[in-house]
């Protein structure tokens, strides 16, 4: 491949499914065959320069793994500060679940309040590098939220385009940015059938259309982050919720690039990857269940909107993946949603979105369906904030600890039964 030897990371991009090499450019999918496009690294070059000590030196950020991601090094990075999230030994909920080594990585912490952070900076920071003036995405808001805020941080027009019916507070939370906010009437398949059209009219970068290949990269600093906060270890499982299946594909390829590199002992066993979806929405679960890779669209109705996806680009993979590594699918009801994210606040003190509760409630799910012994590490990934779904936990009904008195030391004893 054109580019080895010539002193870059970056070396060009290969189709996932033939194997046809492209140059670097804006373009994710294959001309021979349609299939996705990944970068490709000269890792004999990173090699020579990784090591925990170089990434120890580096900014208490994702950006400490650049080493790993596709941005050479003269190129100036579009930041705020995202990544180095909380890794939580989960004591309490661990306890309920029957596992003693339960980490919960709390992505919710990110500048924006989700990991799509992580992969906007990449994808913005590399369009704007090569000339791009204009970011555009289709979302169901969490990464509309990451596209408006990394667009005003880089100086760069955006077009956010959003189906019409997102929750409220993700519309708020990407409004403020000022972006230009295109509400589409349709799902986000629809949404993003129109974002594909535009690409081929407006010289524009969509992050997750024309340069999905170097924003999915940024997905692989959570699990880099994850080996680094448990001592260069790597879980024995990890739970990560399913939308398109792009996450899913680049946790796999993390792992693997952390065992081949050196960064973890060798012979590591890489991790089970656990897939989680919203019954509401879970083409890929209705996969798994039948025993086959072919995944079927359906249409979304669930409350975890910010992995409704009903035709996943990845899910195929997906299935690949978690068979391979010794990993499962499995999705959950509305009500174990819920459920789930009460489960985590009351335990832990995290109070997650929708997607989380899905994450969360396909770990509950599991631990009590006896999948594990108890002392294996198995991480949980939290991806977004509660605040951005709050509607959907105030609308459920609640156990209530809540009482209204006077102002009255006698009103609250008789009241408050302490």
């Amino acid at each position: 491949m054109s580019g080895l030897g010539n002193g870059r990371r970056v070396i060009g991009m290969r189709c996932r499914e033939c194997g046809t090499e492209y140059p670097v450019q804006a373009t994710h999918v294959c001309e021979m065959c349609f299939g996705p496009l990944d970068v490709v690294y000269d890792y004999d070059a990173i090699r020579k320069r990784i090591s925990h000590r170089s990434i120890a030196a580096g900014p208490p950020s994702m950006w400490r793994y650049r080493d790993l991601l596709p941005l050479e090094d003269e190129v100036p990075v579009v930041t705020l500060g995202e990544g180095f999230t909380p890794l939580i030994h989960a004591e309490r909920l661990g306890a309920e679940l029957g596992l003693r080594n339960l980490y919960l990585k709390n992505d919710s912490m990110n500048p924006t309040n989700s990991f799509k952070d992580r992969v906007v900076s990449v994808a913005v920071s590399w369009a704007r590098a090569h000339g791009f003036e204009t970011i555009g995405c289709a979302s169901t808001g969490n990464l509309a939220n990451a596209v408006a805020a990394y667009s005003a941080r880089a100086g760069l027009e955006a077009f956010v385009f959003i189906p019409s019916d997102l929750e409220p507070g993700k519309v708020v939370s990407t409004s403020v940015f000022e972006p230009n906010l295109i509400a589409v009437r349709g799902n986000y398949d629809q949404v993003n059938r129109l974002c594909s059209q535009l690409v081929e009219t407006y010289p524009w970068a969509f992050c997750n259309i024309n340069v999905r290949p170097f924003y999915a990269e940024g997905s692989k600093t959570l699990d880099f982050e994850t080996a680094e906060q448990l001592g260069w270890r790597l879980p024995d499982e990890i739970v990560i919720p399913i939308a398109s299946g792009c996450q899913f594909v680049k946790h796999r390829r993390a792992v693997g690039e952390m065992v081949d590199l050196g960064l973890v002992e060798a012979g590591s066993r890489l991790p089970a990857l656990t897939g989680a979806q919203a019954l509401g929405c879970a083409p890929v679960y209705n996969a798994w269940k039948e025993g086959t890779e072919t995944v079927l669209p359906v249409k979304p109705n669930t409350i975890a909107k910010s992995i409704a996806i009903g035709s996943p680009s990845d899910g195929s993979y997906v299935i690949r993946i978690a068979r391979e590594t010794g990993g499962v699918v499995e999705a959950v009801t509305e009500e174990e949603i819920i459920d789930s994210i009460r489960l985590l606040a009351r335990t832990e003190g995290i109070f997650t979105e929708t997607a989380g509760g899905v994450t969360i409630g396909v770990l509950a799910k599991l631990a009590r369906a006896g999948r594990w012994k108890g002392d294996e590490v198995v991480v949980a990934y939290v991806t977004g904030h509660g605040l951005k779904t709050a509607d959907a936990v105030a609308a459920a009904p609640s156990p209530g600890r809540r009482f209204e008195i006077e102002p009255t030391l006698k009103s609250f004893k008789e009241s408050v039964n302490i």
